[in-house]
């Protein structure tokens, strides 16, 4: 009630402060709609025999950008991990001991448990590494291109050795 007062206020303000020489006459309607002017960019486009931008499958994604993305996701990936992992430890009945030693009785070969640990020790390892680079980066150092492929394959080095030094625990 109050907001249709307000808006009716306003409305009457507004028409008073116009002065009889404008009007809604001279207001111009649009040229085209948007439909009509997308029709006519893809015609132009047709016309012209422009190529359509490459699609992601096709282009070569430099190095910090991939670096970038995947950053990102072990962020968002880990984040998700410790929720589920705190929220099955509140729901799920027994103490966490339970679940070892349930997963100790499967009798999982070597293999299996050091593959397991790797991939937990993947992502963990190369936020960690990548992080830092963001922390050299944060204080001035490492912005020309060249340093910023060295590091980033020093960053993806030690991942991998980190890694693998973690899951030979």
């Amino acid at each position: 009630m109050a907001a249709s007062l307000l808006r009716l206020a306003s409305r009457r303000c507004l028409c008073v402060r116009l002065s009889p020489r404008s009007s809604m006459q001279q207001v111009l309607p649009m040229a085209t709609t948007a439909k009509e002017e997308m029709a006519r960019f893809w015609e132009k486009n047709t016309q012209s025999k422009r190529p359509l931008s490459p699609h992601l499958t096709i282009y070569k994604w430099p190095l910090p950008m991939a670096m970038s993305i995947i950053h990102r996701g072990t962020g968002v990936g880990m984040s998700l991990g410790v929720s589920f992992f705190a929220l099955s430890a509140l729901v799920l009945p027994g103490q966490f001991p339970d679940y070892l030693e349930l997963v100790k009785s499967l009798s999982l070969g070597p293999a299996l448990i050091y593959s397991a640990k790797f991939a937990l020790a993947l992502p963990l390892t190369y936020h960690t590494w990548n992080g830092i680079r963001h922390l050299a980066w944060d204080m001035g150092k490492g912005f020309k291109m060249p340093q910023v492929y060295q590091s980033g394959v020093l960053v993806l080095v030690l991942t991998a050795l980190s890694s693998l030094g973690i899951a030979a625990m």
